[in-house]
């Protein structure tokens, strides 16, 4: 694809993904929609406009390297911010009323306990089939506070082997405690206070070990959705590839905060299990021997494709936020 190109591919992509978010549900989740009837229309071509300058300036790796975390961050804020208003009377804000913890693990702790809202999961694994496990560096709301906490040390440390074999029991746990409060049909707000407590241990993990490590130490050895992201990434095409041309001048180490790129990894010209596709290597590489890979596409190709991809699915899940 013509770099020319990319601007507005991600702008028709835009309008073509959230035509059917205004069209055929039957509660408005367009954010206008919800206060102005037929304003969603509206709200479509302002996203698609947004959509084609971003994923204009994120052709250079250097600039999506500063962007990224910047409307990471931004996304994350709407998405909160929409959930306080609501919580503070504007209840079209949190569309059906009730209130959903903004946890990552109960996106499949919620529906095993409830037994019913499949929504959230459905989406994931359709968002990890069409970018990968980029949803963990693009499109959570929470790993962008992760992100913003693990950038208070300049380069990331080496994450205790244990910690990322933690998470598959926590993940177990997650799934495990999730059967029992259904089976015995505990009630919701002791299920919700149970959830408030992971989630709190969630911040602590950012505040505490992901500033001192300088690593997303919460995404990569505590959330479970960032250990089932991986897994399912395995079904996505998308991967990044060492070329053999690499020199191990462990650049790329320096800036990935998801230890994917460890020494070993480097030598073996093998990324981790942890990459979530954030790009952040490809701009570190000065020789060029890292990038996205696709089958049949060449790199280059590879990138423009998934920027289009990504930044179309940064432009929807904004225009809609806290669904």
């Amino acid at each position: 694809m013509n770099s020319r190109l990319i601007g507005p591919a991600a702008s028709v992509l835009t309008a073509l993904l959230l035509v059917p978010v205004q069209v055929f549900p039957q509660l408005p989740l367009l954010l206008a929609e919800r206060f102005y009837v037929g304003a969603g229309w509206v709200q479509i071509i302002i996203m698609a406009v947004y959509a084609g300058w971003l994923a204009g300036r994120m052709t250079d790796p250097m600039a999506a390297r500063r962007l990224r975390p910047r409307i990471w961050l931004l996304f994350s804020l709407v998405f909160f911010l929409q959930l306080f208003l609501g919580l503070a009377g504007i209840e079209r804000l949190l569309m059906t009323g009730k209130l959903h913890l903004p946890i990552p693990a109960l996106i499949i702790a919620g529906p095993i306990y409830r037994g019913s809202d499949f929504f959230m999961p459905v989406l994931f694994t359709i968002t990890l089939l069409l970018v990968g496990t980029a949803w963990c560096s693009h499109l959570c709301y929470i790993g962008a506070w992760d992100d913003l906490c693990s950038r208070a040390r300049g380069e990331p440390a080496r994450l205790p082997g244990w910690w990322s074999r933690a998470r598959h029991g926590i993940l177990f746990l997650v799934v495990a405690v999730a059967i029992l409060l259904r089976h015995f049909a505990v009630g919701r707000q002791t299920a919700l206070m149970l959830a408030a407590v992971f989630g709190l241990a969630g911040v602590g993990i950012m505040l505490a070990a992901s500033r001192r490590l300088g690593l997303m130490a919460h995404c990569t050895a505590f959330c479970p959705m960032g250990l089932l992201g991986n897994w399912l990434g395995y079904f996505s095409p998308w991967r990044m590839r060492i070329e053999a041309g690499c020199t191990a001048c462990m650049q790329c180490r320096r800036v990935c905060r998801y230890s994917a790129l460890e020494r070993d990894n480097i030598l073996k010209r093998r990324v981790g299990r942890s990459c979530t596709l954030c790009g952040d290597c490809v701009s570190a590489c000065h020789s060029g021997q890292i990038g996205y890979s696709l089958p049949l596409l060449g790199k280059e190709k590879a990138r423009t494709v998934f920027v289009v991809l990504i930044i179309s699915l940064h432009a929807v899940f904004l225009a809609v936020a806290r669904i």
